[in-house]
């Protein structure tokens, strides 16, 4: 008898690990010149992966296609540029006949994110249409009768206002009010989640690797609640579901868009193949768990991970073409604890693609500035953006000690690194929707500024 009750324990835990393994998906990037064709993505991840969904940063009709009957769902992503259109009925109901419908249902489309970190990089008139769009192109999916596939978002973590303790965790008051609210509204009226893309990576300070990597460690204990956190990952899921209830939303959904740790770094000691391993496959594990968040104990959380390959075409760092738990070739990088069949032992790590000059090591100085590509549209566009944001401005106004009249680029470089220097320096802080990058040249330099133009000095 008590062998067969045993038996039975042990069979009940085995079905929760499976039970809680479940949702464990994969960003498929394409930024690279070397990646296999989507048919074989499809099938690698379908016959020698866990993986059950990968989330795609467009509605590639190729990769829609290879996905196809394989079981293996997929997140399409309405590029941030299209916000605007997909807030009319008639262009969005378009939208959907051009990009959905051709696949639905053979490829199993379970959401469509209507941008990309919005509130984080989109303009004012962006975030203003953000909520209207999901809706409208809710709508319009209704009306196609496609009824099985949600719409939502996904936010970086720089909507919010305070996080720690995770009790406290709270919005920026302007996004609460004007956006997040009325989203969340919307997201409880259609059973869709609220999807976040927290990265304990970019807490890194050397001093708490442990606790960012699951590792060992003493951990910290909210005040407010007495509950006791392990690691980063928990406390930030916490922190936002905190900041979700002040709002009167704490029932709704929450899953991770993007979570990861980059093997390879600009010098940095933040990245390496085995932090990147302990991230991510303990990671994987704590979620199987089942175990939850000490404020939402028992809950598992829907999650991609960042990201399926190195990308060797992605701007910036380095570390941003050393995200990928697999080579281009399928060999894996480390040991991600989502092979079916076991793991093949990871091979020397090589940077994806060209050395290409990037941000300094850690104690060098380092600024945001535009990328040479970067159009005058899209330099004004991150203007108003960092404008907005309670960045001072007052010295690229007219008579300030950095106004450059007719000069978008050199206000640009200002606002950009104000904006990077003033969020603490994160490489997320330096994107703006892919136009800007970090360098160890001081911008001053390139643009002549006054010489009461001080700004570009580092502050750290």
């Amino acid at each position: 008898m008590a062998t067969t009750t045993a038996f039975l324990s042990a069979l009940v835990a085995l079905l929760h690990l499976v039970a809680g393994a479940h949702g464990i998906g994969v960003n498929y990037g394409t930024l690279a010149d070397n990646l296999p064709a989507p048919a074989a993505v499809a099938n690698f991840l379908k016959t020698r992966t866990t993986i059950d969904s990968v989330k795609i940063y467009d509605v590639s009709p190729q990769i829609l296609q290879a996905f196809a009957n394989t079981g293996i769902s997929v997140t399409v992503t309405a590029p941030n540029g299209d916000i605007a259109a997909l807030g009319k009925m008639e262009s969005a109901r378009q939208w959907v006949v051009s990009n959905i419908k051709p696949f639905h249902t053979q490829t199993k489309i379970k959401y469509i994110l209507v941008g990309s970190e919005v509130l984080h990089w989109g303009d004012t008139a962006m975030v203003r249409g953000l909520v209207p769009a999901m809706r409208t192109l809710h709508s319009a999916l209704l009306a196609e009768g496609i009824r099985d596939i949600k719409v939502t978002t996904a936010h970086s973590l720089a909507i919010m206002r305070s996080s720690i303790p995770p009790s406290a965790g709270a919005f920026r008051p302007g996004f609460a009010k004007h956006v997040l609210g009325p989203m969340l509204k919307f997201l409880k009226e259609t059973r869709a989640p609220f999807m976040v893309n927290p990265y304990p990576y970019f807490g890194y300070n050397g001093k708490n690797v442990n606790f960012l990597l699951f590792r060992p460690n003493r951990g910290l204990t909210d005040r407010n609640t007495k509950l006791h956190y392990t690691n980063q990952f928990d406390a930030l899921m916490d922190a936002v579901l905190s900041a979700m209830k002040a709002l009167g939303y704490g029932d709704v959904d929450i899953s991770v868009g993007e979570t990861g740790w980059p093997s390879v770094c600009d010098g940095w000691d933040a990245c390496s193949v085995e932090n990147a391993r302990s991230y991510n496959g303990e990671l994987v594990k704590h979620l199987a768990s089942g175990k939850g968040t000490p404020l939402m104990p028992n809950r598992t959380f829907e999650t991609y991970l960042f990201a399926l390959f190195n990308e060797n075409q992605k701007p910036g760092p380095i570390a941003e073409r050393n995200w990928g738990l697999f080579q281009p070739d399928f060999t894996p990088v480390y040991d991600s604890v989502i092979m079916r069949n076991g793991q093949r032992p990871a091979t020397p790590v090589t940077p994806a693609g060209p050395a290409t000059p990037a941000g300094p090591a850690v104690g060098g100085q380092k600024w945001c500035v535009p990328k040479a590509e970067a159009s005058d549209q899209a330099l004004q566009a991150n203007i108003n953006y960092v404008c907005s944001q309670r960045v001072d401005c007052k010295p690229i106004q007219p008579g300030g000690n950095c106004y450059a009249p007719n000069n978008v680029r050199a206000l640009a470089t200002y606002a950009m690194n104000a904006y990077y220097q003033a969020n603490g320096r994160h490489e997320f802080d330096c994107n703006f929707s892919n136009s800007g990058v970090i360098t160890a040249t001081n911008p001053s330099e390139s643009h002549h500024q006054s010489p009461k133009c001080d700004f570009f000095k580092d502050k750290t």
